[in-house]
């Protein structure tokens, strides 16, 4: 699968962002998900916005830094329904990874909903461990840390 970077704007991107908050605003637990779509710098440098084809996209975004250093997010992680259960959702997050610890990045953070067990399930697979609260995000119940020793 060839991993493209790619920018909110772009045709096939802002589609798949579009399927990604259609999505959780369908199956959002008691409803009220509230869309946040990224601004066009919102994954600048040496943030990221990497897409699969057409098929998968996740962002990574640079936070201010914390105690332990240089802190990137990963946001917006989505495989559309034809190509789940392939693998792809963790290609793209090693991606991800990948971008964040060749900028430096002491930490890689996230946040999640309870409601996406298999997300959650990945996220923790691949070492990332819960946390308390690091933004204020109203769909996120759940918030991961990833150190990069």
């Amino acid at each position: 699968m060839r991993l493209i970077d790619t920018h909110p704007d772009d045709p096939a991107t802002a589609g798949l962002l579009d399927a990604y908050f259609a999505e959780r605003a369908a199956g959002f637990p008691g409803g009220g998900y509230r869309v946040a779509r990224p601004a066009p710098d919102a994954f600048r440098a040496p943030g990221a916005l990497i897409r699969a084809e057409d098929v998968g996209i996740v962002g990574l975004r640079p936070l201010d830094a914390d105690d332990a250093g240089v802190r990137m997010e990963v946001k917006h992680l989505y495989v559309a329904p034809a190509a789940r259960g392939t693998g792809l959702g963790r290609l793209l997050l090693a991606a991800a990874v990948e971008r964040a610890r060749e900028a430096g990045a002491a930490t890689v953070v996230l946040d999640t909903n309870r409601s996406l067990e298999a997300a959650g399930g990945l996220y923790r697979s691949v070492g990332f461990r819960p946390v308390p609260p690091y933004n204020d995000n109203p769909n996120a119940t759940d918030w991961y840390a990833l150190p990069l020793d």
